[in-house]
């Protein structure tokens, strides 16, 4: 840690996730449900980061207040190779790598890159939101009806 890091006491709900990862041996500081983030967020504990690319951010939805930093682009995917940078100046003022951010994507996969590479670039309270916006594909091949943002009917709207 720098001599000019901000020292932050986490939510015990963080301090959980970050327990949980280290049990883990994740390279990131750990994961919530969304409910759970939710909750942090409502009350100003941390800052909700969609890392969806802007095609679904607009027509599959995203939350309302929620920043935007794309770990991909585009309807391929690409990896966006200034994530880092923008990450940082998208949370500058909430602390900048020292920010308490929790990082949503469609189902929790892509958000756990981001997280990692959050990490290594030395965010130090970066989580994900377990379970994404959508949630997992359920037998049928359709998301959100077990799980995910969407399925607890946490606010979020479409443009």
């Amino acid at each position: 840690m720098s001599a000019d890091a901000l020292e932050i006491t986490l939510p015990e709900a963080l301090e959980a996730a970050r327990a949980d990862a280290a049990a883990q041996g994740l390279n990131y500081a750990g994961g919530v449900r969304p409910p759970v983030a939710w909750a942090l967020v409502q009350s100003g504990q941390a800052v909700l980061v969609d890392v969806r690319s802007a095609e679904e951010r607009k027509f599959v939805g995203h939350v309302p207040g929620s920043q935007h930093v794309a770990w991909a682009t585009g309807t391929a995917l690409t990896r966006n190779p200034r994530f880092v940078r923008e990450l940082e100046a998208r949370l500058a003022k909430d602390g900048g790598k020292d920010a308490v951010a929790l990082l949503l994507c469609r189902s929790g996969k892509r958000s756990v890159l981001a997280a990692e590479a959050a990490a290594a670039a030395g965010f130090r309270h970066v989580f994900n939101v377990l379970e994404g916006f959508e949630g997992e594909l359920d037998a049928q091949q359709h998301r959100g009806g077990g799980d995910g943002w969407r399925f607890h009917n946490l606010p979020w709207v479409q443009d």
